[in-house]
């Protein structure tokens, strides 16, 4: 377990879920008190130093997979796992207005439970899963999308950064983005006509045939930064932390 870190009126601290939370340092009071401190940043944007992302597409070896899913399991249309619920957040808004169109299965803390070690096989029955970020930031797409949507599998749909973004990482047929609708109510049309429309859904995993997902861990994030680290004596300092960060 990583300590906490108290820095000008900004925490960052170790989480299991979403691993040192450097999204943080973007909502600090005093952010600009940090310039200068830092000689490499290591984080899930793709112009760190050290890029270590949450996840990743790569190429399947061997011939192409089999089908990726039996669509008989799928019983249950959507579902959204939530820990950090702040009702003035962007993903609770849309999904108040969402759940007013079609039905949303919502897990997690004063929600429905979830017990440590079913989720997937939890989450697998589900059509649809609601990656909604908690912060809109660039590149930042977390285990929301890679783990508890892909691994699912389920198709995503998400609120996070553009959708463009999201196309830097993913086929722009393997998910949904909020901001493809003009508003929830046409959002929830389009996965209720998913739901009744088996071929249409189902296009929506053909990237599986020749892709797979990958996801991080603490071991290969160190790895890369002892790597970078050895590469040679290189002195910079990461002049505005600030202006990087938001």
């Amino acid at each position: 377990m990583w300590p906490e870190i108290h820095t000008s009126g900004c925490v960052l601290r170790d989480s299991q879920d979403e691993g040192l939370q450097l999204s943080q340092l973007s909502v600090c009071r005093q952010l600009r008190a940090l310039d200068g401190y830092f000689n490499l940043t290591m984080s899930y944007r793709r112009d760190s130093d050290i890029f270590t992302p949450y996840g990743w597409l790569e190429p399947r070896e061997g011939p192409p997979a089999a089908p990726p899913l039996n669509l008989s399991a799928k019983t249950q249309l959507v579902a959204w796992v939530v820990s950090n619920w702040r009702e003035g957040s962007a993903r609770v808004r849309y999904y108040n207005q969402l759940r007013a169109h079609l039905p949303v299965d919502v897990y997690g803390r004063g929600r429905r439970p979830l017990p440590r070690g079913t989720m997937q096989e939890r989450l697998a029955r589900y059509k649809f899963y609601l990656a909604f970020e908690n912060s809109q930031h660039p590149d930042y797409i977390t285990e929301k999308l890679w783990k508890n949507a892909l691994q699912a599998p389920a198709v995503p749909v998400v609120l996070g950064p553009s959708r463009s973004n999201y196309e830097r990482f993913l086929p722009p047929d393997a998910f949904i983005h909020v901001d493809d609708f003009p508003s929830p109510q046409a959002l929830a049309q389009h996965l209720l006509a998913l739901d009744k429309d088996d071929a249409r859904y189902l296009s929506y995993f053909r990237w599986r045939e020749t892709l797979r997902v990958g996801t991080s861990s603490w071991a290969l994030d160190f790895c890369k930064a002892c790597w970078r680290l050895q590469e040679g004596p290189r002195y910079q300092a990461v002049g505005s932390i600030a202006a990087w960060f938001t």
